[in-house]
């Protein structure tokens, strides 16, 4: 299956819900779900109840594409989450947002997490020193994650900074914009996770 390359906004209207994928956009008046705050396409205004695998389904796919994840790659985080001693549904939350893209995004480095794919797919961080790209790289804590030296002075990086200052680093991450590193504290717990997910919906969909 290709990754997605259309409209992310077409994407958040069809879930209903901000996703945040578009960065700054996504705060102003020009989002799309502020503007038309209804499904995409022709029947998109019409009322339809979904059953009870519908409200599960668009459950899975909003925190499938909110993280940019491959319906392969979701399914196999959900097998180690259910073999985790825990609350399986937590436990999924907490691998997903150990991704070495989403944390790069929470640190500010970036200012969506579909930016900070492309980022460290194209070898801009480092983490404990060494270059990393591949987005799906499971951080640990104690972690530390670094803009590459010869990144750091790049008119990019200037930017992306200036765009995420006000942003509220979690607090299971420690983040110092001076020197462009960030280190995971700890994991992220399920009071640390900002968006709005039912995650026993998705337990409850890949239970049946």
């Amino acid at each position: 299956m290709a990754r997605y390359t259309g409209s992310v906004c077409r994407i958040c209207r069809r879930e209903g819900q901000k996703l945040f994928l578009k960065g700054d956009r996504c705060y102003t008046d020009k989002c799309a779900v502020s503007r038309r705050a209804y499904a995409p396409g022709q029947h998109g205004q019409g009322r339809r109840k979904l059953s009870e695998y519908g409200t599960q389904l668009r459950e899975k796919q909003k925190v499938r594409r909110a993280y940019g994840i491959l319906e392969g790659q979701f399914r196999h985080y959900f097998e180690l989450a259910n073999k985790k001693e825990g609350v399986t549904g937590e436990n999924l939350l907490t691998i997903l947002e150990s991704r070495l893209d989403n944390v790069v995004y929470k640190l500010g480095l970036a200012v969506s997490r579909p930016e900070a794919r492309q980022l460290v797919s194209h070898a801009h961080f480092t983490v404990n020193g060494k270059k990393v790209n591949i987005p799906s790289y499971m951080v640990k804590a104690g972690d530390v994650i670094a803009v590459r030296e010869k990144s750091r002075n790049s008119a990019k990086f200037e930017s992306i900074l200036a765009s995420t200052e006000s942003r509220i680093v979690p607090k299971w991450l420690d983040m110092n914009r001076d020197t462009m590193e960030g280190r995971v504290v700890a994991l992220a717990e399920r009071e640390d996770i900002d968006l709005p997910i039912e995650e026993h919906l998705i337990v409850e969909l890949y239970s049946k």
